[in-house]
């Protein structure tokens, strides 16, 4: 279902122009200017921002990104980094299969397109891990060229201000918002206006207790005009998450060193390092002997810790065992470790993996 434009213009008193005005000419008082990938701007740094930012809060984007930039200073050395160093940069942020996008698409863009990302958004949305919005973002932030965005915070400003029902996450819902996103953006200042947008809502237009007051575009606003902010945009249908178990073996030798493994690169934590985890229909030893080789002695069961993922809970239960033989085990296949706590090489932790280690230390 299209938006009849006509009639929000009826009802919304301010035109396409004047709507990019007011963002603006808010935007130049009140604007954050000095976030650390506006340093600088390039593609690079402003695509590897806009890949941190999805679902994660710029206060904890900010150190990671200055960190991530330090090691990867530009988008060659990214493509020619081992995948490990990339995931161990990335440990903490969540959501892994951002950072294997981000490999990939450093790699595509540094050998195919001689390290120069394409000034179409449609090409930047065809590299891996990078949507529309995204491709947005890169085009107009750092090429101050005509692209859209629909970021959440843009989301929100856009909902309330045409009073747009219904969850984004529908598909009828999320193309009306393109609609009006795509009719507002103007073609002068492009970048000042998205990262103003971006701006609105995350500083005034939140999801609860927005300023409206302060709000430059608040007297032609639909759902301040209702006192109904609350109703936009449409909450996610809730559903009853449900529960999975994991049984990690948490096995030392006698220098103190962990076994890891590393995760498949696919599914869950893919590619990162964690404990070995037990199946269900095996007992502690005769897995331990199967498949690494080794004879163990039970130790303390750890308390169990919850771990959430967006579809899923995972319930972890830690068995603390220890290596009978002494010296040192060298295992051939490169997928498994010991790990040493006290001095950590640069390896990709699972978040979990990372707090039990710290208490293990």
């Amino acid at each position: 279902m299209e938006i009849n434009l006509p009639y929000l213009m009826a009802v919304n008193p301010i035109s396409k122009v004047d709507f990019s005005q007011r963002v603006l000419d808010w935007f130049d008082l009140y604007g954050r200017k000095n976030l650390p990938w506006q340093k600088s701007v390039s593609p690079y740094r402003t695509w590897v921002s806009e890949i941190m930012l999805q679902q994660t809060q710029v206060s904890t984007v900010m150190p990671y990104f200055e960190k991530f930039m330090q090691r990867f200073p530009t988008v060659c050395d990214l493509a020619n980094a081992p995948i490990d160093d990339v995931l161990h940069h990335w440990s903490g942020l969540g959501y892994y299969a951002r950072a294997r996008n981000l490999h990939k698409t450093a790699q595509q863009v540094c050998t195919e397109m001689a390290g120069e990302f394409p000034q179409d958004p449609v090409e930047l949305e065809s590299l891996p891990g990078i949507g529309r919005s995204t491709a947005g973002a890169i085009a107009s932030l750092s090429m101050n060229l005509r692209a859209p965005i629909l970021d959440g915070n843009v989301k929100r400003v856009l909902a309330r201000f045409a009073a747009i029902d219904g969850w984004p996450g529908k598909a009828q819902v999320l193309s009306k918002l393109w609609e009006l996103a795509e009719n507002y953006t103007p073609d002068q200042r492009v970048a000042e206006y998205t990262q103003a947008m971006m701006d609105l809502g995350a500083t005034l237009c939140t999801r609860s207790k927005p300023q409206c007051n302060a709000c430059p575009l608040s007297d032609a606003c639909l759902a301040y005009a209702q006192n109904d902010w609350q109703r936009y945009p449409g909450k996610k249908p809730k559903k009853t998450l449900p529960v999975r178990t994991a049984h990690w073996l948490v096995l030392s030798n006698q220098q103190g060193e962990v076994l890891l493994h590393q995760r498949p690169p696919t599914g869950i934590w893919g590619g990162l390092w964690s404990f070995p985890e037990l199946p269900e229909d095996q007992s502690v030893d005769a897995f331990c002997r199967d498949q690494f080789g080794l004879e163990v002695s039970l130790g303390e069961k750890l308390p169990v810790r919850r771990h959430t993922f967006s579809h899923f809970h995972l319930d972890i239960h830690p068995q603390q065992l220890l290596l009978r033989k002494r010296g040192c085990v060298v295992f051939e296949a490169n997928d498994l470790v010991w790990y040493n706590t006290h001095r950590p090489d640069a390896r990709g932790l699972a978040a979990p993996v990372a707090r039990l280690l710290d208490e293990l230390t």
